[in-house]
């Protein structure tokens, strides 16, 4: 496929911003040990922080995508990292559990800038054959950014220690310096004509059942790799064999998005989601019910990270073909809101593990996926004109 320079640059320095956004994302985790100690944070004070965080670089990210669409500001792509790694990278220096609770709140919120102004930006400067492909590149650096942020800020950690942690800022700086004289910032995201072609966000069930499908998906995807390591542990097998697993499902994850974002360009957003949808729904009662770590398990795992994962750039370009005006908002609501939704399912998941036990448990938790399949096939091609909405 011939990508042309003049946005081969941009949808490049997008990804680039992705992987280090979501690289910071994922600092939280291996620093809490530190903190806990530092600070004499207790588990449940750390349980907090995690859904502090969870919050504001998540849930809130419709919210930040719908001020993006409203007023355009798309001169905020050369802040997003910048503050993100900053209040991040000082939570070393925090005198107490209030003022980490502020920074760690505050980077997440450049988080939840981030992701639906980089979607936004990754989809107007790309053309639309190319849509798909290029997404899955977008959401790509992401994945690979936040797969390897524990390993570096664990290797970090051991040679220079957590004060020395505001050195990782300078990377968010220069991209945003190589942002300005890019002139991403100047990218104009409002189309003001489109406001009259689409139904209000509101209004569109198909923006809804949409929503629906990513948060069901999220819920058991969010379920296996939490989940994975106590099952593994309780049943006698070793804690690398955990780690293992969790590193080669979310490699799949990482190589479903480019998959994913070239059946998109091939056979459609719908296909795309549905096929993938289906596939996984076998390929994890396999995985899951069979206690014998056989090839086919491995298989199973890889088919599974790969489809859950695959399904992203079709769910982002689609909400943003059914809502073309409210761009930013949608994409937070596939990136960010759905995910936020299905991870607080895991709760549930959690609790019928009391009961039934995790394998079972887990194993139930593939109905909702199931469902989402259901939901999806009933997403129509085309969203209704504003004329035909509903009143």
């Amino acid at each position: 496929m011939q990508i042309q320079k003049k946005y081969a640059s941009s949808v490049t320095l997008l990804t680039a911003g992705h992987f280090f956004n979501d690289f910071y994302n994922n600092f939280l985790p291996p620093l809490l040990p530190l903190l806990t100690t530092n600070l004499n944070i207790s588990l449940t004070s750390a349980g907090l922080l995690i859904l502090l965080y969870s919050f504001t670089s998540s849930i809130l990210q419709p919210f930040c995508g719908y001020f993006i669409d409203k007023k355009g500001y798309s001169w905020l792509i050369l802040l997003t990292l910048p503050a993100g790694a900053l209040f991040m990278c000082f939570v070393g220096f925090a005198p107490n559990f209030f003022t980490l609770a502020i920074l760690v709140a505050l980077s997440g919120l450049g988080s939840s800038v981030f992701h639906p102004l980089g979607s936004t930006l990754t989809n107007k400067v790309t053309p639309t054959h190319n849509k798909g492909v290029l997404m899955s590149l977008f959401i790509a650096g992401g994945n690979v950014g936040f797969a390897v942020a524990p390993v570096c800020v664990v290797l970090f950690l051991i040679k220079f220690g957590i004060t020395s942690l505001p050195w990782l800022i300078a990377p968010s700086i220069i991209l945003a310096l190589i942002y300005y004289f890019h002139g991403l910032h100047r990218i104009n995201i409002v189309n003001v004509s489109q406001i009259t072609e689409a139904v209000p966000w509101y209004k569109s069930s198909s923006l809804i059942k949409l929503n629906a499908v990513m948060a069901l998906r999220a819920w058991i995807q969010t379920a296996l790799p939490n989940f994975l390591p106590l099952l593994l542990a309780t049943e006698g097998h070793p804690p690398t064999l955990a780690g293992t697993m969790i590193t080669v499902f979310l490699i799949s994850g990482a190589c479903g998005g480019f998959i994913g974002g070239w059946l998109n360009d091939k056979l459609g957003r719908k296909t795309c989601i549905v096929t993938l949808l289906t596939v996984c729904v076998p390929a994890l009662i396999y995985f899951i019910s069979n206690r014998e770590i056989t090839p086919l398990s491995w298989a199973m795992l890889i088919i599974s990270g790969i489809a859950l994962q695959g399904v992203m750039p079709s769910s982002i370009v689609w909400a943003q073909d059914i809502i073309p005006h409210s761009a930013a908002m949608v994409s937070g609501m596939m990136l960010g809101l759905s995910f936020g939704l299905g991870g607080a399912s895991v709760a549930i998941t959690g609790a019928a593990a009391d009961i039934i036990g995790l394998r079972s448990a887990l194993l139930w938790t593939v109905a909702p996926l199931a469902l989402a399949v259901i939901i999806a096939v009933t997403i129509p091609l085309k969203e209704k004109s504003i004329a035909d909405a509903p009143s």
